[in-house]
């Protein structure tokens, strides 16, 4: 029940904020486990996904995000996965990949954000290769998705840090573009690097 009221929570809210569309929802597998992988334009990603993917999703998440005392429970609600670098908490970061093969083993959807970190110009840095240290464990397919029409928002870094302009950008059209499920034996990093990159120049 608190999921259902999460979802439909967060669905109005992004509908209220932004014009949504979504595209390439068939994409999305109705039963069984899965990785999505997407570009990082702004600190309520999470948020729109979870208005546009049809099932719950499982978020991977820096624990300094995670933590903050105002949201926290919102994020325990959706039962993100709290996450850290090698150098900064190797304790953390292995706990992480443990709770992501749990939700996985449990036939969940996890999304993982694979640049590491919001956008400061707004391109799509380089993809990371945690993704693929996941897909060594759990060899499930894995479902790239582009974010398109965030940047320059109230929630994104243009112009300096975020949610410090008010009014810029409410209601304004954005999409979440859903790509073709990609085989884990081909999603390497760079190739789901080049596959969300090309769902941001594509008409979909």
């Amino acid at each position: 029940m608190r999921v259902f009221v999460l979802r439909l929570v967060t669905f109005l809210l992004a509908h209220l904020v932004y014009r949504v569309r979504v595209s390439g929802v068939e994409n999305v597998p109705a039963t069984g486990p899965a990785m999505l992988v997407s570009n990082h334009v702004t600190f309520i990603d999470w948020f729109v996904l979870t208005a546009s993917i049809p099932r719950p999703v499982r978020f991977v998440m820096h624990h300094s995000y995670y933590a903050m005392p105002i949201i926290h429970w919102l994020f325990r609600a959706a039962k993100v996965v709290p996450i850290a670098g090698s150098k900064e908490d190797p304790a953390l970061l292995t706990a992480a990949f443990d709770r992501i093969h749990e939700e996985l083993a449990d036939g969940q959807l996890v999304c993982l954000f694979p640049e590491g970190r919001i956008t400061d110009t707004g391109a799509m840095g380089p993809f990371r290769p945690g993704i693929e240290r996941v897909l060594e464990r759990d060899a499930v397919p894995v479902i790239p998705i582009a974010l398109d029409g965030l940047w320059g928002s109230f929630f994104s870094r243009k112009g300096g840090p975020a949610m410090t302009r008010p009014f810029r950008r409410v209601w304004s059209r954005i999409w979440v573009r859903i790509g073709e499920v990609v085989a884990p034996e081909d999603a390497t990093a760079a190739e789901l690097e080049r596959r969300v990159a090309a769902l941001l120049t594509s008409d979909l």
